[in-house]
This record gives structure tokens, C-alpha cells and sequence, in this order.
């Protein structure tokens, strides 16, 4: 019948795509067709869902297997116009891959697709989902047909038993086994239960097959009944599902009408009937005894087995319970045999396993993969990786029953057994994937409350346990926490498992006991800080800004002050808690903005840019700050290594409080990395000199050219003075250990920017390669084209996308015609004629396993090796940190070389001497570092005899803002800028910064989530 139409136009017809109104789409697909007269050529039918949920309405044409995606009705005409009438693909609304950033039309080349194999699947999103005729024409009922005329009862459960198939509702019970129970069970009446009751958050697996194959349903409890000797089925579904309702409903008519479910199918002495039996939307019914006693018209509440279901179910009758997935995959194994099925998966768990993706990935919907595909692959090449190019942290999977797995297992193989042993179960299918924004703790509070209230409260463990359990988790999210309540939840936990009647009621632990055994740091953090660092739990910061900030500054506070017009208050509010406003404003990493919420609407607020404003506008405005509070000195000193941003706002805050503080710095430059690290077209020298100076002027005291050990030994140092904060950062250049490296015209990145910032002599070739993907080869690259190279290259191991540098850095070297060449990697540095470096030999690398970090690894390909030219080359992959002024002996640190602290105080293991910035976490921020610094001197005031408070000034008048009128979305008010072509020869600053008008109106865009 579909073989006279040229076309075939597919309309996904899944709830997904109905809520977005594929109806409308497919009306004016019909109206369309039948305006241009195309009615002979062009067939359209509604299918069950295609499995793309997230970019609904979904649209597919065949024979060409176009994929139109996010449709709405004016676009479907116009596809209609241009695909079938004039013959052109519109690209532009095709499937979207975002891990690519681009469009790719045809079905079959989309990951999404390409990587799933479909078995329960295999008719959904392929053929209409109303039509009996469309589902006997794929093979549909061919596999009851022979199984009821061509096997017996044994031949059929052994080929199930042959095929590993388990079930596919959680429990992951051998259904071959599970059949046989019931075929061996003597009664004069069993029946056969489908549980499509699917209450797990998230989960949608049921729902979309019924919706879109439900005479594989039908079919697969028919060949079930007829194996274990039931007449009789009930598929239990619950209320909040009413499309699959009425497709089931629908099919189990037309089933009936054309004799396949009823008496003496397909010439047989076998009789087989199906009724609906609809539930209330309880949890609980999805446990096997509590289904059943909802069928029967009692309270939907479990009972204590044994007796267990084959031998005294429905009724008091024998029963086989098994879910939708499960007996969709049965009619595949009897048509294709039990083998077939078995060489799929892995050792002890076979076949396929469908998924509904759902949480922060960016291809939310369903899908089917052979069961041990790696988590990682499921999320990333299937799912499309988290939104927003925020970071994975952890997927949370088999819904309220389950657990979490975090970025260390995104290799585990998604078998029953593996997901076990890391705490979760298989459950269902639900697959939620959670982004940094995720708070676990209060992720474990939500599935506390869904548990707790879904409880039906039968036996005490549950009723009363998830109780308390929900109590301490909702004290902790509000910053009630208190000691012990760790250690309460997971006795209370262990507790509930043991002594729960019911499967449901003893796995409801499960995901806090999971998420305290992963994220024990995040609680801990929540009761001890009273910090929640996804920034969910409001009650413990200002606004999410203020919360992500390490230095916690206030940022609707100074952005109310700057909308007010009240610059040199937001700056002096902002230097409360940071002491380089201009510093960071030009090249801070910008934390705050990636979780402000104006960006959910169009753009984050221009946060860093607006306090570079303010420092610029206070520095040329510049008074003497009468209100500042002056601490009388105390007689106490302190000595700081390094004068960097972390040793100096240490310094600033201690002389603040009456220390007083000497700064040695080895350098003849203060600022640290600051100074010879970052290229000046970023950070004017000038800036940081004066933000050093107004520190130098609040009393510190700092000492160039003076290198511990050498000018001064350490043991005196500490003799001298009454406590120590050692702050040098990492500063040796890390190499990448290829032959060739000590060739004359390798440069490593810190040296050559130290180099070139310090005024020293650099010789540079014409064709420069910088190795690596973080700031420093960056500016190291950008450097390098401002010096007159030619030619400058950036090779990455990873992807573009992968790269850790700033996104903005990144796009401005290629504006600059910086060239990144990615998946490449250095194999060796190949001398010329004249002694000097001429060639690199590389390797082209692929994608491989996941690492501890959450990224892919890169795995070079063999036999890839090719050749660049270049006359100078730029390693720049790290930095490490060298103490030589004190020996290994005396104080711990990491393999990595940095210290080893306190996490609450700083303090080393060396008594009176603390540490922070990069000499503890290795290369990081500079806000960071700034945090650390602060953190330092509250640490060193107490351990020194102080109340730990920090002298910050007077508090500061913030006016309130209210907004009445309506969000309306506008994006970021324009910067000033320096012109593309003149900053490619110049090392002057690039970003100039907003006029005061802009940056009045940029502050305003501000949501002010501060306001409770």
C-alpha cells in the first residue's frame, strides 16, 4: 500500500511531541499536500514517539530519511514546499548536533540515532501507530502465530531462558525462569500482568512504547499467556497516561475485531483476552503484590511474601507479572531465535535496555542501546553531553530506588551487575543526567519527599523512616544542620533496607545512602559552611552570584549601586571582599556570571565587566576614603611568601587588623603571575601597579628581589615572625617530555610571557606552534602575533570545545587569525640545518575512554604522523610548584608538589605556617587565589589569639530596587573595543571597557535574585 506514494511524511505523534502540538504541524502538512494537489504522491501518518523528545515537533520524509526537527506550522509548509515540491532539503531545520554545531539532515547520520540498536523500539517512530495492518506488515503477531501453532508451552519458555532476557522492571529476574514458575504452577485459571505503571520521576520508557507499538504489548502477553497457560491478561496503567490509554485500548479493540485475542487464535485450542485496568497514580502499585491488590479493587498496599505471585497471585490464582519493555522484546526473540538475542549485551545480561533521557542533557528523550553500552557513551554521544557546555556531575539512574554514578564511572559498562556494585540499581530505565548546578544534597531531598509521600504508610520503617530522614535532609538544605546528621541518615538508611516490608520501601534509602557515599563533601559542606555550592538551597546565600564567587562578593549589591549611579560605593562595597576589583574585572574567569540567572532568559549580566568599570571610574576619580576603620597595631608580624594576588590579599587583610606583614617576593616585580604571566593587551601593567600600590599604602610591606632559602633561610623567617602564609603559585613551566624539547627555539609559555612582560630580549620565528589549551597558550599564542610572527599555530589534543581556556579568549585568537588545530598532539621536535627547531612531527588523535575529570581522553591513531614547519615552538600544558627553601622532610605535599593542608584553616602540617592559591591546588584562578588569601588571614588571626573577623570597613548603604515592569529580553549593552587590526600589532588593552550610560543600563538588567 505505502509502495505507490514518491513520499512518505512521518509526524512523531509521542506525548513529547503532542505537548508541543504536532498536531497543528501535521494539519498544515495535510492542508498543504492537499492545496498543491499531492494527495496521489504523498502519504502522512502520525507515529508513535521517534525518540527525540527534546527538539519536538519531529518530522520525518521518506524515502530520503530527512529528519526536520522543532517544528511548527508555518515551517512544515514551507518543508513541504521546498522538500517534496521543489525538490531541496531545508537544512537549516534539520536535527541540530550541537557537539558538532552543525545541521545534519539525514537520519541515519545523526549520533543520536546511529548509536541505539532498537528491539522493544523497533516499530516506534516507524510506522503508524494505529494501524493493525502497518504492524502485521512488520512481522506483527507472526512470532504468537508460531509459537501458539508450532511450539509448545516448554519450547517457547526455553527460548526465552536461551535468550537471557530478565526483566526489565527493576528487579532484573531471569523472565525465562520466571515463566516456567508459572507454567509449572498448577491451577485451573492464571493470568499474565503487563505493570505499565511507571512511576518513577523521569521515566517515560512504558509509556512511549504502548503510545507508539501497542500490539507488541498485546502480542507479547498473548505468547506469555500462552506459556505459562493463562487465558486471561490485565495491562495496569495509570491515569496520568490517558494517550496510552486510548492507544491500547484502541489496539486491544481492533485486536479483538480481527480475532486475535479471543477464542481459538490462529486455529487453536488457545484462548488468550486482555483487559485495561487503570490505576490511581500511587507509587507503590508498582510493587507486584500492591498491583495486584489494586486490580482486585482493594487498597493498593503490598503483603509479605512468600506466598510470591506464580504461586498465589490475582486473585488467589497463579500469576506472571512482567513489564512493557519486557514483553516487547519477546516477539523479536521468538521470530529471530533466543541466540540471536543472547549475543547481544554482555556475559550475564543480555539484549537491549531502553533509556528515558531526561535532566541536563541536550538530547532528553528515549532511547534503546545494547545493555553494557558505557554510561559515558549513553550521555555524551547519545545524549549530546550536558547543556549549556556546563560540567557533568553525576546521572542519577534507576529513579527513587536508585543511586547515582559521578564523572569517575562514566566508563562503567550499564549492566545489571556493574550499576550494582556502584550503589545504583538498573531500575526501570530512568537516566537523568545532572549538570554543576545540580545540588546533591538537595537532589537526595527530592527523592526523600517523592518516596516519603508516595509511602502507603503499611509498615513503620517506611512510614516513619523516610519521615525523619526527610526532616534532616530539609534541615540541612535550609543550613539547620547540625553534627551527626550524616552519620543519622545513613543508620536510619541501612535501617529502612533491612527492615522494610516491601522492594519499594527497602530500596527508598538508596539514593541519599548513594549520594552521601559520593558527594559526602557536599553535606558536609551544607552542615559545617553552611555553603551549598550548586547554589540550589537559597536559604544559605545572598544569590547564586554571590554564592559561586570563592571570594563572596556582593554582587546585587554592587550592581544595585552602579544602576543608582553610585560608582565609588560599588567599588568600595566590592573591595570589602576583593582587593583587585580592576584586576579581576579584566581577567576573572567570571564564575559568578555562568550561574546567574538572567542568563536562562537571554545573556548573564556583565558582572566582571561592570566592576572593572567601577575600579576604572574609582582609580580616575580617586579620593582618600575618610570612612575607612583603622585597627590599632597588635605587636604581632607575619611573613608572606610570594606577592602574588593570594599573598598579598592575605597581607592586606592582616595589616587591616593591626599585623604587621612583610611580603617577600623573588621577582623584581610584585603581582606574581599577574605581573609576567598574562600579556598586558589583558591587564595593563599600570592597573595591577596601582591596585599593588593602594595595598603597599593600607601598611604592607613588601620586599623584591629577596628569594627564601637563598637570601634569607626559612628557619629564621619562621623564628622571626609569629605565623607564615606561603603563597609563590606554580611557577616552572611543565614540559611535555618529547624529544627535542631543549632545542634552541622551544620556549616554554610561562617563560616566554615572564620574558616578554619583564622587558627581556625574546627571539621569535616567523612560524610559531604553541602546544596545548588553557590561558597560557592562549596568550602565549596572542603574544607571539603582537611580536610579528607570521604564522601562529595552537595544537590541542582534544577538541575546541574540550579546551579549559576562556571561551572569549578563544574566540578572540581566532578573530586574530590564530589558527587551532585540534586532536593534534607533538610526537617530536626535529632539528634543522642551523641547529634551531624546523619541523614538528605529529600525531592526529581521536576520542577515547573517559577520565577522572569527566572528559574523553585522547588515544592517538596510528599511522596518522604528519609535519609542521616552524621556526619557534610554545609548550605550554602546565605549571608546577618548587619549594626548595624547604626540604621534603618537614612538611607533606602531594605527588603533584604542593602543599598539603587543612581544608578548613590552610595550615600545612608544619606548625604556624599556612599555604594557599596554586601551592595547594595547582594551577587555578586568581579569584581563587584571592579566596585563599582572605581564608588565610581569618585562619592565621585565630591561630594567632584573634576572633578570626576581618576589618572590611563600614558597611555600606545598598538602595533597594524594584522593578515593576515586565521581563522583557535584551541582551548585553555594548563594550568599547579596540579595533581587530590594530590590536593584532600592539600590546594595548583590547576591551575598553563600557561608558557609564551602558554600564548604568548593563546593572539593570539585573534580576536580583538577592530579594526573598
Amino acid at each position: 500500500m505505502l509502495s505507490k506514494y514518491q513520499y512518505q511524511v512521518l509526524v512523531c505523534s509521542g506525548a513529547g511531541c503532542v505537548s508541543s502540538n504536532c498536531s497543528d504541524v501535521k494539519d498544515a502538512i495535510v492542508d498543504e499536500i492537499k492545496k498543491n494537489d499531492l494527495q496521489e504522491q504523498v502519504i502522512v501518518y502520525e507515529t508513535g514517539c521517534m525518540g527525540t523528545c527534546a527538539v519536538g515537533p519531529v518530522v520525518l520524509i521518506l524515502p530520503e530519511r530527512i529528519f526536520y526537527t522543532e517544528l511548527t506550522p508555518e515551517i512544515a509548509r514551507d518543508v513541504i514546499r521546498n522538500h517534496i515540491i521543489h525538490n531541496k532539503i531545508l537544512t537549516e531545520h534539520t536535527f541540530y548536533d550541537h557537539s558538532l554545531n552543525k545541521h545534519i539532515p539525514n537520519i541515519d547520520d545523526i549520533d543520536f540515532f546511529k548509536e541505539q540498536v532498537k528491539i522493544a523500539l523497533r516499530n516506534c517512530g516507524a510506522m503508524d501507530y494505529s494501524s493493525l495492518e502497518a504492524y502485521i506488515a512488520r512481522d506483527g503477531y507472526l512470532a504468537a502465530a508460531k509459537a501458539i501453532t508450532e511450539k509448545t508451552q516448554k519450547e517457547v519458555i526455553e527460548e526465552v531462558k536461551k535468550s537471557g532476557l530478565k526483566g526489565r522492571g527493576g528487579a532484573g529476574f531471569p523472565t525465562g525462569v520466571k515463566w516456567e514458575s508459572g507454567y509449572l504452577a498448577e491451577s485451573d485459571q492464571k493470568f499474565i500482568l503487563c505493570n505499565a505503571d511507571e512511576g518513577d520521576p523521569g521515566a517515560f520508557m512504558d509509556r512511549s512504547i504502548i503510545e507508539g507499538d501497542p500490539h507488541t504489548v498485546i502480542e507479547g502477553m498473548m505468547i506469555g499467556g500462552y506459556a505459562i497457560g493463562a487465558n486471561m491478561g490485565y495491562v495496569y496503567v495509570r491515569a496520568e497516561y490517558p494517550i496510552a490509554v486510548e492507544r491500547l485500548t484502541a489496539a486491544i479493540e481492533e485486536a479483538r475485531k480481527n480475532g486475535l485475542l479471543g477464542c481459538k487464535l490462529f486455529g487453536s485450542d488457545f484462548s488468550f483476552d486482555l483487559e485495561i485496568r487503570i490505576g490511581a497514580g500511587a507509587f507503590v502499585c508498582g510493587e507486584e503484590t500492591a498491583l495486584m491488590s489494586s486490580i482486585e479493587g482493594k487498597r493498593g498496599e503490598p503483603k509479605q511474601k512468600p506466598p510470591l505471585p506464580f504461586q498465589k497471585g490475582l486473585f488467589g490464582k497463579p500469576t506472571i507479572i512482567n513489564n512493557v519493555e519486557t514483553f516487547a522484546a519477546i516477539s523479536s526473540i521468538l521470530l529471530k531465535g533466543g541466540e540471536w538475542y543472547a549475543g547481544i549485551g554482555t556475559g550475564n545480561s543480555k539484549g537491549t535496555k531502553v533509556y528515558a533521557l531526561a535532566g541536563d542533557v541536550v538530547n532528553a528523550g528515549i532511547i534503546e542501546v545494547p545493555i553494557g553500552k558505557p554510561l559515558g557513551d549513553i550521555l555524551f554521544n547519545i545524549g549530546g553531553g550536558m547543556k549549556d557546555k556546563k560540567k557533568f556531575k553525576a546521572a542519577q539512574i534507576g529513579g527513587p530506588s536508585g543511586g547515582c554514578i559521578t564523572q569517575d564511572n562514566l566508563n562503567v559498562s550499564t549492566d545489571y551487575e556493574s550499576i550494582t556494585k556502584l550503589g545504583a540499581i538498573m531500575g526501570s530505565g530512568g537516566l537523568i543526567g545532572m549538570n554543576e548546578d545540580t545540588c546533591m544534597v538537595d537532589t537526595a531531598r527530592y527523592f526523600m519527599d517523592f518516596i516519603q509521600d508516595e509511602s502507603c504508610g503499611k509498615c513503620t520503617a517506611c512510614r516513619v523512616g523516610t519521615k525523619r530522614m526527610l526532616e534532616i535532609l530539609e534541615r540541612i538544605t535550609r543550613g539547620e544542620g547540625e553534627e551527626g546528621d550524616i552519620e543519622l541518615l545513613e543508620e536510619l538508611g541501612e535501617t529502612i533496607k533491612d527492615t522494610a516490608m516491601c522492594g519499594l520501601g527497602q530500596s527508598a534509602p538508596n539514593p541519599i545512602l548513594s549520594t552521601i557515599r559520593y558527594f559526602r563533601h557536599e553535606f558536609e559542606e551544607h552542615i559545617k559552611n553552611k555553603y551549598c555550592r550548586a547554589g540550589v538551597c537559597s536559604e544559605l546565600f545572598i544569590s547564586p552570584c554571590e554564592n559561586t564567587c570563592p571570594a563572596n562578593v556582593n554582587v546585587p549589591g554592587y550592581l544595585s549601586l552602579i544602576a543608582a549611579g553610585r560608582f565609588v560605593d560599588a567599588y568600595h562595597l566590592i573591595k570589602q571582599e576583593n582587593p583587585f576589583p580592576a584586576v579581576c574585572g579584566r581577567i576573572c574567569t567570571r564564575p559568578c556570571e555562568m550561574k546567574c540567572r538572567r542568563g536562562t532568559t537571554d545573556e548573564a549580566i556583565a558582572i566582571a565587566d561592570l566592576k572593572r568599570f567601577v575600579a576604572d571610574y574609582a582609580h580616575k576619580n580617586e579620593a582618600p576614603y575618610k570612612n575607612d576603620v583603622v585597627f590599632p597595631k597588635n605587636g604581632k608580624s607575619v611573613a608572606v611568601i610570594g606577592a602574588g594576588a593570594s599573598g598579598l590579599t592575605c597581607a592586606y587583610y592582616l595589616v587591616r587588623i593591626g599585623y604587621a606583614v612583610d611580603v617577600y617576593e623573588i621577582q623584581p616585580v610584585a603581582g606574581g603571575v599577574l605581573a609576567f604571566g598574562i600579556p598586558e593587551y589583558r591587564l595593563p601593567k599600570k592597573v595591577l601597579a596601582h591596585e599593588i600600590e593602594l595595598i603597599e599604602q593600607a601598611g604592607v610591606n613588601i620586599k623584591l628581589n629577596t628569594e627564601i632559602g637563598k637570601d634569607i633561610d626559612f628557619k629564621k623567617l619562621k623564628m622571626k615572625y609569629d605565623s607564615i602564609y606561603i603563597a609563590t603559585g606554580t611557577q616552572f613551566p611543565q614540559k611535555v617530555n618529547i624529544p627535542g624539547e631543549d632545542l634552541p627555539g622551544v620556549i616554554h609559555g610561562l617563560d616566554f610571557l615572564k620574558d616578554v612582560n619583564l622587558g627581556r630580549e625574546v627571539k621569535l620565528g616567523k612560524a610559531v606552534a604553541v602546544i596545548g589549551g588553557g590561558n597560557t597558550a592562549i596568550d602565549s599564542a596572542r603574544t607571539a602575533l603582537r611580536l610579528g610572527a607570521e604564522k601562529v599555530l595552537i595544537l590541542y589534543r582534544r577538541t575546541i570545545d574540550a579546551m579549559p581556556a576562556s571561551e572569549y579568549e578563544i574566540h578572540e585568537a581566532v578573530c586574530e587569525g590564530i589558527d587551532i588545530i585540534e586532536l593534534t598532539a607533538p610526537v617530536k621536535f626535529i632539528e634543522g640545518k642551523d641547529g634551531n627547531i624546523d619541523r614538528i612531527e605529529c600525531v592526529k588523535m581521536r576520542l577515547g575512554e573517559f577520565d577522572k575529570s569527566g572528559r574523553r581522553k585522547s588515544v592517538p591513531i596510528e599511522g596518522s604522523n604528519f609535519y609542521l614547519e616552524v621556526d619557534t615552538v610554545i609548550p605550554a600544558v602546565s605549571q608546577y610548584s618548587d619549594l626548595p627553601f624547604i626540604h621534603k622532610d618537614e612538611i607533606n605535599v602531594t605527588s603533584w608538589g604542593t602543599f598539603v593542608v587543612d581544608d578548613d584553616t590552610l595550615m600545612t602540617t608544619m606548625e604556624g605556617v599556612f599555604a594557599g592559591g596554586d601551592v595547594t591546588r595547582g594551577p587555578d584562578t586568581v579569584i581563587q587565589a584571592i579566596a585563599d588569601g582572605k581564608k588565610a588571614a581569618i585562619s592565621i588571626d585565630k591561630y594567632l589569639g584573634g576572633k578570626g573577623i576581618l576589618n572590611k570597613g563600614n558597611p555600606i548603604d545598598i538602595p533597594d530596587i524594584f522593578d515593576q515592569d515586565e521581563l522583557v529580553a535584551h541582551k548585553r549593552f555594548p563594550q568599547e573595543m579596540l579595533n581587530e587590526e590594530d590590536r593584532k600589532h600592539s600590546f594595548d588593552e583590547v576591551v575598553l571597557g563600557f561608558h557609564k550610560l551602558n554600564a548604568m543600563a548593563e546593572a539593570m538588567r539585573c534580576l536580583h535574585c538577592d530579594r526573598r
